[in-house]
């Protein structure tokens, strides 16, 4: 099924209802929704009325933006890094964008390299973990005025880099979605770590694994400021599937470095909820979840997922994807589940809500198809808040591949759309987005394609 034939929908059942609402949703939506309708007519592409306007083709053939927004190219996947360090790594996917000198912004770049990748992240001296790794992060300083002054390795020697998310204290946590050991397709050094960067000044963060944030296919990670408590996604690619996992840091207060310190890692359980996408009610909520010390963190002899969690078991969900903080809660993503993979229940979609004070974990939004060709499909993966209010979507899936918003009045518009054909004219494809992120005066959304690794910055009328 085409990732363009679905839109968001309550349940499986209730096609073309649009959304489910429940009161963690105004959370979810923060800020103000564009001046749209509540739905767009039915019959009419939603593009039509909602947001910014339809997409217009790009005359260059490489993104289509509705009227009055434009893009300029950053970075391109094998162009040489501004440092001269080497070429601009492959596979651009999270990202995080940081307050910069003199208005501009620091932007760092994920590199989801595994070891068949073409343009590895240069190995550097003191910013390298493992020799035979090719993934890790760069780091791009773009001034007020949207040019790039800077490029540079920011972490190399890591494996398969995916997402990862800020910390309160202004640094980057990437993540790598792998738990390859030592000796496993040539590494020398075991994988599946969490490591710190600093976006301004790299060199301080060095290349040093956070270890007791687990090993195990890490996806991406999000903080609560109040607490220092580190929530992270497990995106593990066969059943058992991942988990989701609480850090709680020796030293909370935080700061470059202090989850060095140690802490506690647990993860979570539903009671009587052994898989995640049962669950297909938006709105459904969970009471006093519980959250269940890991045996094992360095999965030294078995992956955690298969580790022995005692009675009650332990709660998985396939592909456990983006996660951030809004408001007083987490939210985090399955992108989908599949019964023919192994889930217990098919779905094309999840964002869930857990708050940590009540230890309520709530089911805000189910994607699901439907037969309007113009409304998004399955499969969200990166998700961020849009300082104008709403939530932004990155597609991962087949078919054209779109950046989405969804405002708080139940409607779905486009924002990008990716023209970078990398297939053939008889069987197009198009490369996912990922690390959709805005600059902190919220004027600018910096977006990644993954393939070919290409990073965008998206100006316009973002207060309409």
């Amino acid at each position: 099924m085409s990732v363009t034939r679905r839109q968001i929908l309550g349940r499986g059942g209730a096609v073309g209802a649009g959304i489910a609402f429940t009161g963690a949703l105004e959370q979810l939506f923060a800020g103000t929704a564009s001046a749209a309708p509540a739905a767009a007519p039915a019959g009419r592409p939603a593009g039509g009325w909602a947001g910014y306007g339809p997409l217009l083709p790009d005359p260059a053939g490489i993104l289509d933006l509705p009227r009055g927004f434009r893009y300029r190219i950053l970075s391109r996947e094998g162009e040489p890094l501004r440092s001269g360090e080497g070429p601009v790594p492959s596979h651009a996917d999270g990202m995080a964008a940081f307050r910069g000198r003199s208005g501009g912004v620091r932007l760092v770049r994920n590199h989801e390299n595994r070891p068949d990748a073409e343009h590895r992240v240069p190995a550097v001296e003191g910013l390298t973990y493992d020799p035979e790794g090719k993934g890790g992060c760069t780091a791009l300083e773009v001034s007020a005025a949207g040019r790039v002054r800077g490029e540079r390795v920011a972490i190399a020697g890591t494996a398969v880099n995916c997402a990862g998310g800020p910390t309160p204290w202004g640094t980057w946590l990437t993540c790598e979605e792998s738990e390859d050991k030592a000796g496993t397709n040539g590494y020398t050094k075991d994988h599946g770590f969490v490591f710190e960067v600093d976006p301004a000044r790299p060199e301080r963060g060095g290349a040093v694994p956070l270890t007791a944030l687990g090993r195990f296919q890490h996806e991406a990670v999000a903080i609560d400021p109040r607490d220092g408590v580190v929530y992270e996604t497990e995106d593990a690619f066969e059943k058992p599937f991942g988990l989701f996992y609480r850090f709680l840091p020796d030293k909370p207060r935080g700061g470059l470095g202090s989850l060095r310190a140690g802490g506690r890692l647990e993860a979570l359980r539903v009671p009587g909820v052994t898989d995640l996408a049962v669950v297909q009610e938006p709105g459904t909520t969970f009471k006093d979840v519980r959250w269940v010390p890991v045996p094992d963190p360095l999965a030294k002899q078995t992956p955690i997922r298969f580790q022995d969690f005692g009675p009650g078991g332990i709660t998985h969900g396939q592909k456990l994807e983006g996660c951030y903080w809004g408001g007083d809660r987490l939210y985090f993503v399955c992108s989908f589940a599949r019964r023919s993979e192994g889930s217990q229940a098919d779905h094309f979609g999840q964002v869930w809500s857990y708050e940590p004070r009540s230890r309520r974990l709530t089911l805000v939004i189910v994607f699901g198809p439907d037969t309007d060709v113009n409304t998004p499909g399955e499969s969200p993966d990166n998700i961020a808040l849009a300082p104008q209010g709403g939530l932004m979507v990155c597609e991962d899936g087949g078919g054209a591949q779109h950046v989405y918003g969804v405002t708080r009045g139940r409607t779905v518009y486009p924002v990008a759309r990716n023209r970078q054909n990398t297939g053939t004219e008889q069987e197009p494809e198009w490369g996912e987005f990922a690390g959709v992120t805005f600059s902190p005066d919220g004027r600018t959304m910096f977006v990644n394609v993954y393939d070919p690794g290409t990073t965008f910055a998206v100006t316009g009328p973002w207060h309409r």
